[in-house]
């Protein structure tokens, strides 16, 4: 784990802020909103929230990894901050409140992905709002 969670860190990775997006299993929602968010310039991860589901699921290296999280709803973002509260504390959660309807890289959640992401702060959860 500590050479994971060193190289996580690793200064040749660029200076784009690194986003990890987390849908439930990280298979269909998270991985089209990566790819879109990659397009834009950012320094992309998918994952999944739940780890009985997940083909990569969220753990505690990729949450350092990130500086920031989008979440495909609040649910997966309260789940997030429980799960791992002092590595998500201070770093923004943006909930992109996009239902698990979707097949991956449809057309629609394309477009969705690329319009959230262009008005990004516009769906960040306070840290208020995460129950305590």
């Amino acid at each position: 784990m500590f050479n994971r969670m060193f190289n996580s860190k690793n200064p040749n990775q660029g200076k784009e802020e690194r986003v990890l997006c987390v849908c439930s299993a990280g298979l269909l929602r998270s991985p089209t909103v990566a790819a879109v968010m990659w397009e834009m310039g950012y320094n992309t991860r998918a994952a999944g929230i739940d780890s009985g589901h997940a083909l990569i699921p969220v753990d505690e290296v990729l949450v350092h990894w990130a500086d920031s999280f989008v979440v495909m709803d609040i649910e997966i973002g309260e789940t997030l901050r429980l799960k791992f509260p002092n590595e998500t504390q201070g770093k923004p959660i943006y909930n992109y409140s996009l239902p698990d309807c979707y097949e991956r890289n449809h057309p629609e959640l394309i477009h969705f992905a690329r319009q959230r992401t262009e008005n990004r702060k516009d769906y960040e959860l306070l840290q208020e709002e995460s129950p305590t």
